[in-house]
């Protein structure tokens, strides 16, 4: 009987890699280090070749970041969904945490990188939008979706998004490692944070 025969990814057209191309570049220099000829480079193919798809460095780092937050945003909907809407809201949070550990370029580049000037800004905008917009989304189904309430959903949500932003970036930064922590209070810490804020949101809204 014939060996089966390991099928290949098909290649990546141009634009796409142009995509994984620039992400490497950023992993391995840096982001003041990206260029369309250093991606043509690292691509093998003429220099003049990427700007069939990006008629600029910024409309190349554009896409780069408007697709970290598409993919950001399939992430936090692919949570285990709970019926309790305060559980589910703890579950977008553990989500929201394992992507900032399991992507840190990609949520560097989301969170900690300026928006390219000289590129049109509406499609990362509508992409962050509809991240923010899950975590809404939660909050709408604890408080009801009354107009009266808008202000706070959106008020909680900035609270909710700054906490878990800044223990992502903790937890995922050099600092904490010579913290001299015990191993006990780190497997606890998020657990506890979690616990806290869930504890803020409901003494508030009692």
């Amino acid at each position: 009987m014939p060996a089966s025969k390991t099928r290949s990814a098909p290649p990546l057209d141009l634009r796409d890699a142009c995509i994984v191309a620039a992400q490497e570049v950023i992993a391995e220099r840096g982001i003041e280090h990206l260029s369309l000829r250093g991606v043509a480079r690292k691509l093998g193919v003429s220099h003049q070749a990427p700007y069939k798809h990006y008629p600029s460095r910024d409309h190349l780092l554009a896409e780069v970041m408007r697709r970290c937050f598409q993919h950001f945003a399939a992430h936090l909907d692919a949570r285990p969904r709970r019926e309790d809407p305060e559980q589910d809201l703890e579950s977008l949070g553990l989500q929201y945490l394992a992507y900032a550990r399991e992507h840190p370029l990609e949520y560097r580049l989301m969170f900690s990188t300026t928006w390219p000037e000289s590129a049109g800004h509406p499609e990362i905008a509508r992409d962050a939008t509809h991240a923010f917009d899950v975590l809404r989304g939660v909050l709408q189904r604890m408080h009801g979706d009354a107009p009266a309430m808008r202000d706070t959903i959106e008020l909680d949500a900035l609270y909710i998004w700054s906490t878990v932003h800044g223990l992502a970036g903790v937890m995922n930064g050099q600092c904490i490692e010579r913290l001299e922590l015990r191993t006990k209070v780190l497997r606890q810490a998020v657990r506890h944070a979690m616990d806290r804020m869930s504890t803020s949101l409901s003494d508030t809204h009692r």
